[in-house]
């Protein structure tokens, strides 16, 4: 039961942790899970593109395809619904850490 609670908040972390990146400057996922890696996200790309899709869907995040050395490459980028929610959890969770 542990280990189900602490992975949905790992996940919710993990989803505003996308969306602080995103709000800074397009990004494609081996970035991202590169950069989850640097902050202890153990994340694979079967996690992280349904994590990805799912913002997509919900609105917070969009996509650009650029050709990068003769390969396209999909960068996702917060949209405005992306930066009005993540507004909004930054000031939960400064409400939280100053609670704690």
């Amino acid at each position: 039961m542990q280990d189900a609670i602490l992975r949905k908040l790992f996940l919710g972390f993990i989803q505003i942790h996308i969306l602080h990146h995103a709000a800074k400057a397009p990004f494609y996922g081996a970035w991202m899970i590169e950069e989850l890696a640097h902050h202890g996200y153990d994340i694979s790309a079967g996690t992280l593109y349904p994590i990805l899709h799912n913002l997509e869907k919900a609105d917070l995040l969009q996509t650009e395809k650029q050709v990068v050395e003769g390969k396209t490459r999909k960068y996702y980028c917060i949209t405005q619904e992306g930066r009005q929610t993540l507004a909004a959890a930054k000031e939960k969770i400064a409400e939280l850490t100053h609670e704690l």
